[in-house]
């Protein structure tokens, strides 16, 4: 871990600190719950005991795995219906096989991401594709849930496929973490990511002992969630190891720290940077439903009963289900 790598140095750099740009601070700490998620595969609750108004504009995250497969134990997500948010799957090790009822799909693989547009509604399939059941394998990544405004709650749903080696790449000014940016600007550079609401999303490696210091966009929240390792955030240097996710106050930058020493298997310190323009608006969420209104809800229901969002194409992906 992580599959998109590259030599630090040859990269550009962060740019450094204004004396007159402030450092957020750390609001709180939370450690997720772990679970289990679809047809059986273990998660961890990142967003679990968060105030939503911090979370704004996002709603729910994941961390899939990590976990090593044995052959025949993959596991995904049966056939389900969407509306009214966009759902961002990103893969940092193993496969993930896509499809969804308006023509979009392929296979999520080592450092990609897909980028699907709910909207106005939609059914798609997540699953652990033949190769990787039969033989067992990696399987570590993020689904992550980002509302949308009420304007755009009936989109027309998309599907976006972003590879791995299409993330611009930045490095820290001491070369010692490696930032992919995958959607929103980071310190100038655009992600590939296309998104309705305004949204910051990248990776960071941060090699022992080293530290990470980043522009950030004043009209977004921030938040940091540790995918393994361990270190500190903000000026204060709150401790934060895996599992745990940082919600950081008002400000212009925030820092990330990796601990001096990791686990053997587990060589840095992996974080997810997120941060978005708050939309303000009330959410309503039912199962696979994020909305504005409770009546909204119960009509998504009613048009999912009724067919309103597509159909499951012939000879469509399904899932893994062992034989008893």
């Amino acid at each position: 871990m992580p599959a998109i790598t590259a030599d630090t140095l040859t990269l550009p750099r962060v740019t450094g600190a204004d004396p007159s740009e402030t450092e957020r601070p750390v609001r709180s700490v939370t450690t997720g719950p772990r679970g289990y998620e679809g047809e059986g595969f273990p998660v961890v609750r990142a967003f679990a005991g968060v105030n939503a108004r911090d979370l704004d504009p996002f709603v729910h995250m994941d961390q899939m795995g990590e976990v090593e497969y044995q052959p025949g134990e993959p596991r995904g997500t049966d056939w389900h219906p969407h509306r009214g948010f966009e759902t961002v799957t990103y893969m940092i090790d193993g496969r993930f096989a896509h499809q969804d009822s308006h023509g979009g799909g392929g296979l999520i693989t080592d450092g990609a991401t897909q980028w699907m547009t709910a909207g106005s509604g939609i059914l798609h399939i997540e699953t652990p594709p033949a190769e990787l059941v039969e033989s067992g394998g990696t399987f570590h990544g993020i689904q992550l849930w980002v509302n949308l405004p009420k304007r755009d709650k009936f989109a027309a749903p998309r599907y976006q496929s972003i590879e791995g080696d299409q993330a611009k790449l930045l490095s820290s000014d001491g070369g010692g973490a490696l930032v992919r940016s995958i959607a929103g600007e980071l310190d100038g550079k655009g992600g590939p990511g296309a998104t309705y609401t305004p949204i910051t999303l990248a990776h960071a490696t941060i090699e022992p002992g080293a530290r990470l210091n980043l522009p950030w966009n004043r009209d977004f929240n921030a938040l940091v969630y540790v995918l393994s390792g361990r270190g500190s955030v903000g000026p204060v240097g709150h401790p934060i190891q895996q599992g745990q996710l940082a919600v950081f106050g008002p400000g212009d930058r925030i820092t990330v720290a990796a601990e001096g020493s990791q686990d053997s298997h587990r060589p840095a310190l992996e974080v997810l940077l997120l941060g978005g323009k708050p939309i303000r608006e009330p959410v309503f969420q039912y199962g696979p439903f994020v909305m504005n209104s409770k009546s909204e809800l119960v009509q998504a229901v009613e048009d999912f009963n009724a067919g309103k969002f597509g159909t499951i194409p012939p000879n469509a992906l399904m899932p893994h289900r062992p034989l008893r």
